[in-house]
């Protein structure tokens, strides 16, 4: 019986030729590895015609720490089936994968190398008009289709414990809403904000809203998430973006992804002042208002849509609770992307946005105000009703 063994650059290029017809006979192979963050193995596997695929191996422990924090192989299986199934209802905006090995816990999927990360064009000023509408998309059709609208209630209980993802979701729990409000030695807070920081470990009320929106997180599995939607999961050309690294995915509240993004749009809204010229800034930061609204109202218009048309469920099929259900979802968002703020800022993983900004007093207002709107977002979260409203609360904290 085959075991488990980590790959070498030659052991990943023999498994994406021995899996794939994509690259011929008699082509000559290199493979290259290169990080992909903190957990997994990734390799380039090209030929000379410039034909290339990614092969992503999950190591047994977490990459960025190393053998101490052990960490379960099975997060292959979940991505692998993450990312099939979201492939199934939204091809045009999901990574492709082309095959699993449950063994090697290795997946070798498309390389997406003519696109560029979301993050570092969204940081170096880049527009697309394309990035709302399509995620909205993704957003809708995956999460419409893996839910009680659609599933029988048999099915969705077998979805439910297939996509059992303990170990990840416990990371997430920890990061999300457990470390960033107390003071943990996971924690990476800047000096300069430290006392903003103690502030978060004394506010009771705040630590009660957190603890609702974990709740929800922990027992409100409603459809199947892509469960780190961030920018960096993202790839985006001048036509179109493909998401990637669905390893923490499950079934959980669906106002968890949509929030998820909707925070690191914020995020790099926040960090405009740090990152360009003043007028570059607030041309940088009407754009990305500009996406976050388009973002809620394309994923609100085709979820409502999906809703009217396809459910499966006749006690579901009822238009006053389908809206109902959508407003709950826009204010587990809001309260989702607050705490995306807020953990990016003095929790263990930060981004790039707020974290590249140079110039030490402006990187420290930008991380005040990401942890002042955060804040807001969260308390506020079931007392707005749109996304107009969104958009004034945001402009209003950078102008206060």
């Amino acid at each position: 019986m085959s075991e488990y063994k980590t790959f070498s650059a030659d052991e990943a290029m023999a498994f994406a030729d021995k899996h794939s017809e994509l690259f011929g006979d008699h082509s000559k192979l290199t493979a290259k590895e290169f990080g992909d963050g903190n957990l997994n193995l990734v390799f380039r596997v090209e030929n000379d015609k410039g034909t290339s695929l990614i092969v992503k191996q999950a190591l047994p422990y977490a990459r960025c720490v190393g053998e101490s924090w052990p960490l379960t192989t099975d997060r292959a299986r979940i991505e692998a089936e993450v990312l099939k199934m979201h492939h199934r209802f939204c091809p045009g905006h999901t990574v492709e994968v082309r095959y699993f090995d449950p063994v090697a816990c290795a997946i070798l999927m498309e390389d997406l190398k003519a696109y560029r990360i979301l993050r570092t064009e969204l940081n170096a000023g880049k527009k697309f008009n394309h990035l709302a509408p399509q995620m909205a998309k993704y957003l809708a059709n995956t999460l419409f289709y893996t839910s009680d609208f659609v599933l029988s209630s048999e099915h969705k209980k077998a979805e439910v414990a297939r996509f059992l993802n303990p170990e990840l979701c416990l990371i997430t729990e920890d990061l999300f809403f457990t470390d960033p409000y107390c003071n943990h030695e996971r924690n990476n807070i800047e000096p300069a904000i430290l006392e903003k920081a103690k502030t978060l470990w004394h506010d009771e009320a705040l630590k009660a809203e957190v603890a609702a929106l974990k709740a929800d997180f922990l027992s409100k599995p409603q459809a199947l998430l892509h469960g780190d939607l961030h920018s960096g999961s993202i790839f985006i050309d001048e036509e179109n973006c493909k998401v990637i690294d669905a390893e923490f995915g499950f079934y959980g509240p669906i106002g968890f992804d949509v929030g998820s993004l909707l925070g690191n749009l914020l995020l790099n809204y926040i960090a405009c002042p740090g990152l360009h010229q003043a007028e570059d800034a607030a041309e940088q930061q009407a754009y990305l208002l500009q996406q976050a609204e388009q973002l809620w109202q394309h994923f609100s218009q085709t979820f409502t849509e999906l809703m009217s048309r396809e459910t499966q469920d006749p006690a579901l099929d009822n238009s006053l609770y389908q809206r109902r259900f959508l407003q709950q979802v826009f204010s587990d968002a809001i309260g989702y992307a607050g705490c995306e703020l807020i953990r990016r800022t003095v929790g263990l993983a930060h981004v790039a946005d707020l974290d590249s900004i140079s110039d030490a007093g402006k990187r420290a207002d930008c991380q005040r105000l990401a942890l002042k709107l955060g804040r807001e977002l969260i308390m506020q979260r079931g007392e707005l009703s749109n996304i107009s409203q969104l958009q004034t609360l945001v402009r209003y904290q950078h102008t206060s």
